[in-house]
Protein backbone atom coordinates (compact mmCIF):
# COMPACT_ATOMS: atom_id res chain seq x y z
CA UNK A 1 0.00 0.00 0.00
CA UNK A 2 3.02 2.21 -0.45
CA UNK A 3 2.89 4.79 -2.48
CA UNK A 4 5.75 6.05 -4.90
CA UNK A 5 6.80 9.61 -5.96
CA UNK A 6 9.54 9.86 -8.67
CA UNK A 7 11.99 7.63 -7.63
CA UNK A 8 11.56 7.98 -3.82
CA UNK A 9 8.60 5.71 -1.83
CA UNK A 10 6.59 7.59 0.21
CA UNK A 11 5.16 5.35 3.58
CA UNK A 12 1.87 3.13 3.47
CA UNK A 13 -0.87 4.91 3.12
CA UNK A 14 -1.99 3.20 6.94
CA UNK A 15 1.18 4.74 8.19
CA UNK A 16 0.21 8.75 6.87
CA UNK A 17 -3.02 7.95 8.49
CA UNK A 18 -1.85 6.85 11.97
CA UNK A 19 0.40 9.92 12.02
CA UNK A 20 -2.42 12.49 11.05
CA UNK A 21 -5.00 10.73 13.14
CA UNK A 22 -2.20 10.73 16.76
CA UNK A 23 -1.86 14.42 15.87
CA UNK A 24 -5.51 15.26 16.05
CA UNK A 25 -5.63 13.35 19.05
CA UNK A 26 -4.04 16.36 21.39
CA UNK A 27 -5.13 15.59 24.96
CA UNK A 28 -7.29 12.56 24.84
CA UNK A 29 -5.80 9.50 26.21
CA UNK A 30 -5.67 6.51 23.48
CA UNK A 31 -7.38 4.18 25.52
CA UNK A 32 -10.59 6.72 24.83
CA UNK A 33 -9.21 7.84 21.19
CA UNK A 34 -9.20 4.42 19.62
CA UNK A 35 -12.84 4.41 19.61
CA UNK A 36 -13.51 7.68 18.33
CA UNK A 37 -11.57 6.88 15.54
CA UNK A 38 -12.15 3.21 14.82
CA UNK A 39 -15.72 3.79 15.20
CA UNK A 40 -15.06 6.30 12.37
CA UNK A 41 -13.74 4.10 10.13
CA UNK A 42 -16.12 1.75 10.81
CA UNK A 43 -18.91 3.79 9.66
CA UNK A 44 -17.51 4.41 6.54
CA UNK A 45 -16.99 0.63 5.62
CA UNK A 46 -20.88 0.06 6.69
CA UNK A 47 -21.68 3.36 4.73
CA UNK A 48 -19.63 2.49 1.51
CA UNK A 49 -20.81 -1.27 1.74
CA UNK A 50 -24.53 0.03 1.55
CA UNK A 51 -23.79 2.72 -0.96
CA UNK A 52 -22.83 0.00 -3.21
CA UNK A 53 -25.86 -2.04 -2.67
CA UNK A 54 -27.70 1.04 -3.14
CA UNK A 55 -26.44 1.99 -6.31
CA UNK A 56 -27.28 -0.98 -7.79
CA UNK A 57 -30.75 -1.45 -6.33
CA UNK A 58 -31.46 2.28 -7.78
CA UNK A 59 -30.08 1.33 -11.01
CA UNK A 60 -33.29 -1.52 -11.13
CA UNK A 61 -36.33 0.25 -9.84
CA UNK A 62 -37.52 0.14 -13.06
CA UNK A 63 -37.70 -4.26 -12.43
CA UNK A 64 -39.06 -3.38 -8.94
CA UNK A 65 -36.41 -3.02 -6.92
CA UNK A 66 -36.76 -0.39 -3.98
CA UNK A 67 -33.39 0.98 -3.22
CA UNK A 68 -34.97 2.00 0.59
CA UNK A 69 -36.31 -1.34 1.91
CA UNK A 70 -34.14 -2.71 4.27
CA UNK A 71 -34.99 -6.42 3.35
CA UNK A 72 -32.89 -6.18 0.47
CA UNK A 73 -29.50 -5.36 2.20
CA UNK A 74 -30.85 -8.32 5.18
CA UNK A 75 -30.61 -10.22 1.76
CA UNK A 76 -27.53 -9.69 0.58
CA UNK A 77 -25.73 -9.46 4.49
CA UNK A 78 -24.91 -5.48 4.31
CA UNK A 79 -26.10 -3.16 7.09
CA UNK A 80 -28.83 -1.03 6.28
CA UNK A 81 -28.08 2.93 6.71
CA UNK A 82 -30.30 5.40 7.29
CA UNK A 83 -29.82 8.59 5.63
CA UNK A 84 -28.45 10.79 8.52
CA UNK A 85 -25.98 8.10 8.86
CA UNK A 86 -24.39 8.09 5.45
CA UNK A 87 -21.41 8.99 5.35
CA UNK A 88 -21.41 11.67 2.51
CA UNK A 89 -24.52 13.53 4.97
CA UNK A 90 -22.02 13.06 7.86
CA UNK A 91 -18.69 14.91 5.71
CA UNK A 92 -21.24 17.68 4.76
CA UNK A 93 -22.21 18.25 8.40
CA UNK A 94 -18.26 18.15 9.59
CA UNK A 95 -17.69 21.75 9.56
CA UNK A 96 -20.74 22.41 12.11
CA UNK A 97 -19.82 22.64 15.86
CA UNK A 98 -22.38 20.65 16.68
CA UNK A 99 -20.89 17.36 14.82
CA UNK A 100 -20.01 15.48 17.49
CA UNK A 101 -24.01 14.72 18.40
CA UNK A 102 -24.64 14.53 14.63
CA UNK A 103 -22.07 11.55 14.59
CA UNK A 104 -23.65 10.24 17.91
CA UNK A 105 -26.83 10.00 16.45
CA UNK A 106 -25.84 8.26 13.40
CA UNK A 107 -24.45 5.65 15.83
CA UNK A 108 -27.34 5.16 17.06
CA UNK A 109 -29.69 4.99 14.05
CA UNK A 110 -27.40 2.69 12.49
CA UNK A 111 -28.02 0.40 15.95
CA UNK A 112 -31.84 0.89 15.97
CA UNK A 113 -32.07 -0.59 12.01
CA UNK A 114 -29.79 -3.62 12.52
CA UNK A 115 -30.17 -6.00 15.83
CA UNK A 116 -26.89 -7.27 15.65
CA UNK A 117 -24.68 -4.21 16.28
CA UNK A 118 -27.24 -2.98 19.39
CA UNK A 119 -24.92 -2.09 21.94
CA UNK A 120 -21.95 -2.29 19.94
CA UNK A 121 -21.58 1.43 18.11
CA UNK A 122 -19.28 3.54 19.94
CA UNK A 123 -21.30 7.25 21.12
CA UNK A 124 -18.29 8.82 22.36
CA UNK A 125 -18.53 11.89 19.91
CA UNK A 126 -20.22 14.96 21.83
CA UNK A 127 -17.64 14.46 24.69
CA UNK A 128 -16.50 17.99 25.39
CA UNK A 129 -12.82 16.81 25.15
CA UNK A 130 -13.33 16.20 21.92
CA UNK A 131 -12.62 19.21 19.60
CA UNK A 132 -15.73 19.69 16.82
CA UNK A 133 -12.94 21.09 14.81
CA UNK A 134 -10.49 18.07 15.38
CA UNK A 135 -13.14 15.70 14.87
CA UNK A 136 -14.37 17.47 11.28
CA UNK A 137 -10.59 17.02 10.38
CA UNK A 138 -10.82 13.06 11.11
CA UNK A 139 -13.57 12.92 9.39
CA UNK A 140 -12.54 14.12 6.29
CA UNK A 141 -9.40 12.09 6.83
CA UNK A 142 -11.39 8.85 7.05
CA UNK A 143 -13.11 9.82 3.80
CA UNK A 144 -9.70 9.65 1.98
CA UNK A 145 -9.35 6.13 2.82
CA UNK A 146 -9.88 3.60 -0.20
CA UNK A 147 -10.40 7.03 -2.28
CA UNK A 148 -10.34 6.33 -6.06
CA UNK A 149 -10.55 2.65 -4.76
CA UNK A 150 -13.02 0.16 -6.75
CA UNK A 151 -16.53 -0.08 -4.14
CA UNK A 152 -15.29 -3.89 -4.02
CA UNK A 153 -12.13 -3.23 -2.88
CA UNK A 154 -12.45 -0.35 -0.40
CA UNK A 155 -13.61 -2.94 2.14
CA UNK A 156 -10.06 -4.47 2.25
CA UNK A 157 -8.91 -1.08 3.20
CA UNK A 158 -10.48 -0.05 5.48
CA UNK A 159 -10.01 -3.74 7.16
CA UNK A 160 -6.62 -3.27 6.71
CA UNK A 161 -6.42 0.23 8.28
CA UNK A 162 -8.99 -0.71 10.87
CA UNK A 163 -6.43 -3.97 11.79
CA UNK A 164 -3.44 -1.63 11.79
CA UNK A 165 -4.86 1.59 13.72
CA UNK A 166 -5.78 -1.68 16.69
CA UNK A 167 -1.92 -2.13 16.76
CA UNK A 168 -1.23 0.82 16.59
CA UNK A 169 -3.72 2.02 19.38
CA UNK A 170 -2.47 -1.25 21.29
CA UNK A 171 1.54 0.53 21.76
CA UNK A 172 -0.28 3.87 22.41
CA UNK A 173 -1.54 2.54 25.48
CA UNK A 174 1.24 -0.22 26.38
CA UNK A 175 0.75 -2.27 29.13
CA UNK A 176 -3.30 -1.33 28.97
CA UNK A 177 -2.99 -2.26 24.98
CA UNK A 178 -2.18 -6.06 25.34
CA UNK A 179 -6.21 -6.86 27.36
CA UNK A 180 -7.13 -5.96 23.84
CA UNK A 181 -4.73 -6.86 21.46
CA UNK A 182 -2.37 -9.37 20.61
CA UNK A 183 0.49 -8.66 18.64
CA UNK A 184 -0.45 -9.67 14.58
CA UNK A 185 3.23 -11.72 14.15
CA UNK A 186 1.87 -14.63 17.29
CA UNK A 187 -1.62 -14.66 16.23
CA UNK A 188 0.46 -15.21 12.80
CA UNK A 189 2.56 -17.54 13.85
CA UNK A 190 -0.60 -19.48 15.87
CA UNK A 191 -3.19 -19.71 13.09
CA UNK A 192 -0.02 -20.80 10.35
CA UNK A 193 0.93 -23.52 13.05
CA UNK A 194 -2.65 -25.27 13.14
CA UNK A 195 -3.96 -24.32 9.74
CA UNK A 196 -7.73 -23.65 10.47
CA UNK A 197 -8.67 -24.07 6.79
CA UNK A 198 -12.24 -25.67 7.73
CA UNK A 199 -14.46 -25.85 10.16
CA UNK A 200 -15.31 -24.59 13.96
CA UNK A 201 -12.71 -22.00 15.36
CA UNK A 202 -13.08 -21.14 18.75
CA UNK A 203 -11.22 -18.52 20.87
CA UNK A 204 -13.26 -18.38 24.51
CA UNK A 205 -10.73 -14.45 25.12
CA UNK A 206 -10.95 -13.42 21.93
CA UNK A 207 -10.36 -9.82 22.78
CA UNK A 208 -10.45 -7.87 19.70
CA UNK A 209 -10.98 -10.72 16.79
CA UNK A 210 -6.95 -11.26 15.79
CA UNK A 211 -7.11 -14.67 15.83
CA UNK A 212 -10.52 -14.77 13.64
CA UNK A 213 -9.28 -12.33 11.04
CA UNK A 214 -6.15 -14.23 10.61
CA UNK A 215 -7.73 -17.57 10.31
CA UNK A 216 -9.70 -15.72 7.25
CA UNK A 217 -6.95 -14.83 5.39
CA UNK A 218 -5.10 -18.01 5.73
CA UNK A 219 -8.21 -19.43 4.25
CA UNK A 220 -8.40 -16.79 1.44
CA UNK A 221 -4.43 -17.37 0.74
CA UNK A 222 -5.11 -21.01 -0.02
CA UNK A 223 -8.08 -20.00 -2.25
CA UNK A 224 -10.38 -21.74 0.27
CA UNK A 225 -14.21 -20.21 1.35
CA UNK A 226 -14.13 -18.43 4.12
CA UNK A 227 -18.01 -19.58 5.07
CA UNK A 228 -16.57 -23.12 5.65
CA UNK A 229 -15.61 -21.72 8.85
CA UNK A 230 -17.51 -21.29 11.85
CA UNK A 231 -16.35 -18.53 14.59
CA UNK A 232 -16.95 -18.81 18.42
CA UNK A 233 -15.80 -16.46 20.68
CA UNK A 234 -16.47 -14.96 24.42
CA UNK A 235 -15.22 -11.99 25.74
CA UNK A 236 -15.72 -10.48 29.52
CA UNK A 237 -14.56 -7.06 28.53
CA UNK A 238 -17.69 -5.01 27.37
CA UNK A 239 -15.52 -2.64 25.40
CA UNK A 240 -13.41 -5.25 23.65
CA UNK A 241 -16.09 -6.99 22.85
CA UNK A 242 -17.35 -4.11 20.95
CA UNK A 243 -13.94 -3.46 19.02
CA UNK A 244 -14.08 -7.17 18.72
CA UNK A 245 -17.33 -7.24 16.73
CA UNK A 246 -16.79 -4.13 14.65
CA UNK A 247 -13.52 -5.90 13.63
CA UNK A 248 -15.04 -9.05 12.50
CA UNK A 249 -18.05 -6.97 11.01
CA UNK A 250 -15.61 -5.15 8.69
CA UNK A 251 -14.13 -7.95 7.77
CA UNK A 252 -17.19 -9.55 7.01
CA UNK A 253 -16.78 -12.23 9.15
CA UNK A 254 -20.06 -13.62 11.09
CA UNK A 255 -19.75 -12.78 14.88
CA UNK A 256 -23.33 -13.88 15.89
CA UNK A 257 -21.53 -16.56 17.91
CA UNK A 258 -18.85 -14.17 19.84
CA UNK A 259 -20.54 -13.45 23.15
CA UNK A 260 -19.76 -11.37 25.98
CA UNK A 261 -20.56 -11.56 29.53
CA UNK A 262 -19.21 -10.35 32.29
CA UNK A 263 -18.38 -13.71 34.56
CA UNK A 264 -16.16 -14.72 31.86
CA UNK A 265 -15.43 -17.88 30.12
CA UNK A 266 -15.12 -19.93 33.49
CA UNK A 267 -17.85 -18.67 35.75
CA UNK A 268 -20.18 -18.73 32.55
CA UNK A 269 -19.32 -20.72 29.78
CA UNK A 270 -21.03 -19.12 26.83
CA UNK A 271 -20.69 -22.70 24.26
CA UNK A 272 -21.05 -24.58 27.24
CA UNK A 273 -21.83 -28.28 24.36
CA UNK A 274 -19.18 -26.88 21.78
CA UNK A 275 -16.86 -29.25 20.59
CA UNK A 276 -14.43 -26.74 18.06
CA UNK A 277 -12.05 -28.40 15.43
CA UNK A 278 -9.57 -25.07 16.13
CA UNK A 279 -8.78 -23.42 19.14
CA UNK A 280 -6.70 -20.35 19.15
CA UNK A 281 -6.31 -18.25 22.47
CA UNK A 282 -4.00 -16.31 24.28
CA UNK A 283 -5.64 -15.92 27.65
CA UNK A 284 -4.24 -13.66 30.55
CA UNK A 285 -1.28 -14.64 32.71
CA UNK A 286 -1.06 -16.09 35.97
CA UNK A 287 -4.40 -14.95 36.69
CA UNK A 288 -5.05 -15.22 40.34
CA UNK A 289 -8.40 -14.53 41.29
CA UNK A 290 -10.43 -16.55 38.04
CA UNK A 291 -13.02 -18.01 40.25
CA UNK A 292 -10.98 -21.31 41.21
CA UNK A 293 -12.61 -21.85 45.00
CA UNK A 294 -16.44 -21.78 43.43
CA UNK A 295 -15.25 -24.52 40.64
CA UNK A 296 -13.59 -26.93 42.86
CA UNK A 297 -15.33 -30.37 41.47
CA UNK A 298 -15.85 -28.52 37.68
CA UNK A 299 -16.13 -31.35 35.11
CA UNK A 300 -13.71 -29.45 33.08
CA UNK A 301 -10.60 -30.60 35.22
CA UNK A 302 -10.05 -33.76 33.53
CA UNK A 303 -6.59 -34.02 34.11
CA UNK A 304 -6.48 -32.31 37.92
CA UNK A 305 -7.94 -29.37 39.95
CA UNK A 306 -6.15 -26.14 38.92
CA UNK A 307 -5.09 -24.06 41.71
CA UNK A 308 -7.17 -21.04 43.23
CA UNK A 309 -4.31 -18.89 42.50
CA UNK A 310 -3.43 -18.99 39.49
CA UNK A 311 -6.03 -19.72 36.34
CA UNK A 312 -2.99 -21.40 33.48
CA UNK A 313 -3.91 -25.10 33.91
CA UNK A 314 -7.75 -24.09 34.34
CA UNK A 315 -7.24 -22.49 30.93
CA UNK A 316 -5.36 -25.20 29.16
CA UNK A 317 -7.94 -27.87 30.64
CA UNK A 318 -11.26 -25.27 29.25
CA UNK A 319 -9.42 -25.52 25.54
CA UNK A 320 -9.23 -29.42 26.05
CA UNK A 321 -12.83 -29.82 27.00
CA UNK A 322 -14.00 -27.98 24.06
CA UNK A 323 -11.58 -29.91 21.32
CA UNK A 324 -13.39 -31.96 19.36
CA UNK A 325 -12.20 -35.51 19.14
CA UNK A 326 -9.81 -34.72 16.18
CA UNK A 327 -9.49 -31.17 17.27
CA UNK A 328 -6.21 -28.98 17.29
CA UNK A 329 -5.14 -25.79 19.54
CA UNK A 330 -2.89 -23.62 19.64
CA UNK A 331 -2.51 -21.71 23.02
CA UNK A 332 0.00 -19.16 24.59
CA UNK A 333 0.79 -19.51 28.31
CA UNK A 334 2.89 -17.69 30.41
CA UNK A 335 6.84 -19.39 30.41
CA UNK A 336 6.11 -20.51 34.16
CA UNK A 337 3.93 -23.59 32.86
CA UNK A 338 6.29 -25.25 31.45
CA UNK A 339 8.47 -25.80 34.67
CA UNK A 340 5.88 -24.59 37.39
CA UNK A 341 5.11 -27.80 40.32
CA UNK A 342 3.50 -25.58 43.14
CA UNK A 343 0.08 -26.41 44.06
CA UNK A 344 -0.55 -29.40 41.52
CA UNK A 345 0.16 -27.98 38.41
CA UNK A 346 3.51 -30.37 37.70
CA UNK A 347 1.05 -33.52 37.87
CA UNK A 348 -1.74 -31.68 35.55
CA UNK A 349 1.11 -31.15 33.09
CA UNK A 350 2.20 -34.84 33.80
CA UNK A 351 -1.38 -36.16 33.28
CA UNK A 352 -1.92 -34.05 30.14
CA UNK A 353 2.01 -35.65 28.88
CA UNK A 354 0.79 -38.99 29.57
CA UNK A 355 -2.62 -38.91 27.72
CA UNK A 356 -0.70 -37.64 24.55
CA UNK A 357 -2.08 -34.23 23.75
CA UNK A 358 0.82 -32.22 24.52
CA UNK A 359 2.35 -31.88 19.90
CA UNK A 360 4.89 -29.27 20.16
CA UNK A 361 5.98 -26.39 22.63
CA UNK A 362 7.43 -23.09 21.40
CA UNK A 363 10.02 -21.18 23.78
CA UNK A 364 9.09 -17.24 22.57
CA UNK A 365 11.58 -14.45 22.97
CA UNK A 366 11.61 -11.89 25.33
CA UNK A 367 9.30 -8.64 24.85
CA UNK A 368 6.93 -9.41 22.55
CA UNK A 369 3.55 -8.79 24.70
CA UNK A 370 2.73 -5.45 25.07
CA UNK A 371 0.95 -5.88 28.57
CA UNK A 372 3.85 -7.92 30.55
CA UNK A 373 7.61 -8.58 29.96
CA UNK A 374 6.79 -11.98 31.46
CA UNK A 375 8.91 -14.75 28.97
CA UNK A 376 6.06 -17.25 26.93
CA UNK A 377 5.54 -20.40 25.61
CA UNK A 378 3.04 -21.34 22.91
CA UNK A 379 1.18 -25.05 23.58
CA UNK A 380 -0.18 -27.07 20.28
CA UNK A 381 -2.45 -29.62 21.33
CA UNK A 382 -3.97 -32.67 19.36
CA UNK A 383 -6.97 -34.84 20.57
CA UNK A 384 -6.10 -37.89 18.30
CA UNK A 385 -2.63 -37.88 17.05
CA UNK A 386 -3.25 -41.38 16.05
CA UNK A 387 -5.82 -40.53 13.16
CA UNK A 388 -3.65 -40.97 9.99
CA UNK A 389 -4.14 -37.34 8.95
CA UNK A 390 -0.68 -36.57 10.37
CA UNK A 391 2.19 -38.53 11.27
CA UNK A 392 1.73 -40.76 14.35
CA UNK A 393 3.99 -38.51 16.92
CA UNK A 394 1.90 -39.66 19.98
CA UNK A 395 4.73 -40.83 22.10
CA UNK A 396 7.17 -37.94 20.85
CA UNK A 397 6.48 -34.36 21.86
CA UNK A 398 8.54 -31.62 19.20
CA UNK A 399 10.21 -28.73 21.06
CA UNK A 400 11.55 -25.61 19.52
CA UNK A 401 13.51 -22.82 21.07
CA UNK A 402 12.97 -19.74 19.38
CA UNK A 403 13.96 -17.64 22.26
CA UNK A 404 16.91 -15.77 19.60
CA UNK A 405 14.25 -15.04 17.20
CA UNK A 406 12.72 -11.69 16.37
CA UNK A 407 13.90 -7.87 16.37
CA UNK A 408 13.14 -5.14 18.33
CA UNK A 409 10.48 -2.28 16.70
CA UNK A 410 11.28 -0.38 20.03
CA UNK A 411 12.98 -0.30 23.06
CA UNK A 412 10.28 -2.11 24.52
CA UNK A 413 8.59 -4.29 22.30
CA UNK A 414 9.98 -7.32 20.01
CA UNK A 415 8.16 -8.85 17.00
CA UNK A 416 8.73 -11.67 14.63
CA UNK A 417 9.44 -11.34 11.62
CA UNK A 418 7.81 -13.36 8.25
CA UNK A 419 10.93 -15.53 7.97
CA UNK A 420 10.77 -16.43 11.83
CA UNK A 421 7.24 -17.12 11.54
CA UNK A 422 8.42 -19.51 8.50
CA UNK A 423 11.53 -21.37 9.94
CA UNK A 424 9.44 -22.18 13.28
CA UNK A 425 5.75 -23.09 11.03
CA UNK A 426 7.75 -25.06 8.23
CA UNK A 427 9.68 -27.05 11.52
CA UNK A 428 6.75 -28.13 13.07
CA UNK A 429 4.64 -29.32 9.56
CA UNK A 430 8.11 -31.54 8.41
CA UNK A 431 8.01 -32.95 11.53
CA UNK A 432 3.86 -33.84 11.67
CA UNK A 433 2.84 -33.92 8.21
CA UNK A 434 3.44 -37.63 6.56
CA UNK A 435 5.52 -36.25 4.04
CA UNK A 436 7.47 -33.74 5.72
CA UNK A 437 11.17 -33.72 6.17
CA UNK A 438 12.51 -33.08 9.53
CA UNK A 439 15.73 -33.19 11.55
CA UNK A 440 16.45 -32.32 15.04
CA UNK A 441 18.53 -29.11 14.76
CA UNK A 442 20.99 -28.70 17.78
CA UNK A 443 19.73 -25.23 19.84
CA UNK A 444 16.65 -24.77 17.83
CA UNK A 445 14.55 -28.13 17.84
CA UNK A 446 14.50 -31.47 18.91
CA UNK A 447 11.89 -34.41 18.64
CA UNK A 448 11.97 -36.49 21.93
CA UNK A 449 10.29 -39.23 23.33
CA UNK A 450 8.10 -39.41 26.13
CA UNK A 451 10.44 -41.40 27.88
CA UNK A 452 12.92 -38.64 28.05
CA UNK A 453 10.51 -36.33 29.13
CA UNK A 454 9.30 -38.68 32.16
CA UNK A 455 13.37 -38.50 32.89
CA UNK A 456 13.37 -35.12 33.19
CA UNK A 457 10.24 -34.89 35.90
CA UNK A 458 7.67 -33.29 33.22
CA UNK A 459 9.57 -30.33 32.41
CA UNK A 460 9.04 -29.42 28.92
CA UNK A 461 11.20 -25.93 28.82
CA UNK A 462 12.68 -27.01 25.50
CA UNK A 463 15.96 -25.65 25.93
CA UNK A 464 16.56 -28.60 27.94
CA UNK A 465 16.12 -30.69 24.66
CA UNK A 466 17.34 -28.96 22.26
CA UNK A 467 20.98 -28.57 23.43
CA UNK A 468 23.52 -25.63 22.54
CA UNK A 469 23.93 -24.40 18.35
CA UNK A 470 26.90 -27.04 17.23
CA UNK A 471 28.88 -23.76 17.14
CA UNK A 472 28.56 -23.45 21.21
CA UNK A 473 29.36 -27.05 21.77
CA UNK A 474 32.87 -25.12 22.93
CA UNK A 475 31.57 -22.57 24.87
CA UNK A 476 33.79 -20.61 26.54
CA UNK A 477 32.63 -19.53 29.67
CA UNK A 478 35.24 -17.61 30.99
CA UNK A 479 35.36 -15.91 27.73
CA UNK A 480 31.65 -14.48 28.11
CA UNK A 481 31.96 -13.25 31.32
CA UNK A 482 34.55 -11.11 30.44
CA UNK A 483 33.09 -9.66 27.48
CA UNK A 484 30.21 -9.09 29.43
CA UNK A 485 31.61 -7.39 32.05
CA UNK A 486 33.24 -5.11 29.84
CA UNK A 487 30.04 -4.08 27.95
CA UNK A 488 28.72 -3.35 31.33
CA UNK A 489 31.40 -1.29 32.34
CA UNK A 490 31.79 0.64 28.97
CA UNK A 491 27.25 0.96 29.85
CA UNK A 492 28.20 2.80 33.50
CA UNK A 493 31.13 4.72 31.77
CA UNK A 494 28.16 6.15 28.96
CA UNK A 495 25.66 6.74 32.01
CA UNK A 496 28.02 8.17 34.38
CA UNK A 497 29.37 10.88 31.45
CA UNK A 498 25.67 11.51 31.15
CA UNK A 499 24.81 12.03 34.37
CA UNK A 500 27.89 14.92 34.85
CA UNK A 501 26.70 16.55 31.38
CA UNK A 502 22.88 16.97 33.38
CA UNK A 503 24.34 17.95 36.06
CA UNK A 504 26.42 20.66 34.04
CA UNK A 505 23.91 22.15 32.69
CA UNK A 506 21.29 21.88 35.69
CA UNK A 507 24.24 24.10 37.38
CA UNK A 508 24.52 26.82 34.43
CA UNK A 509 20.42 26.96 34.29
CA UNK A 510 20.80 27.97 37.92
CA UNK A 511 23.53 30.48 37.40
CA UNK A 512 21.61 32.25 34.59
CA UNK A 513 18.90 32.00 37.05
CA UNK A 514 20.73 34.02 39.51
Amino acid sequence: MAKKNGNSTEEPLEKQLWKTADKLRKNIDAAEYKHVVLGLIFLKYISDSFEELFTKLKAEEAQGADPEDRDEYNAENVFFVPKVARWNFLQSKAKQPDIGKVVDDAMDAIEKENTSLKGVLPKVYARQNLDPTSLGELIDLVSNIALGDAKSRSADVLGHVFEYFLGEFALAEGKQGGQFYTPRSIVELLVKMIEPYKGRVFDPCCGSGGMFVQSEKLVLEHQGRVNDLSIYGQESNQTTWRLCKMNLAIRGIDSSQVKWNSEGSFLNDAHKDLKADYIIANPPFNVSDWGGELMRTDGRWQYGTPPTGNANFAWMQHFIYHLAPNGQAGIVLAKGALTSKSSGEGEIRKALIEAGLIDCIVNLPAKLFLNTQIPAGLWFLRRDRKNGHFRDRSNEILFIDARNLGHLINRRTRELSPEDISKITDTYHNWRNPDGNYEDVAGFCASAPIEKVRELDYVVTPGRYVGLPDDEDDFNFNERFSALKAELEEQLKEEAQLNQIIAESLAKIKINKN
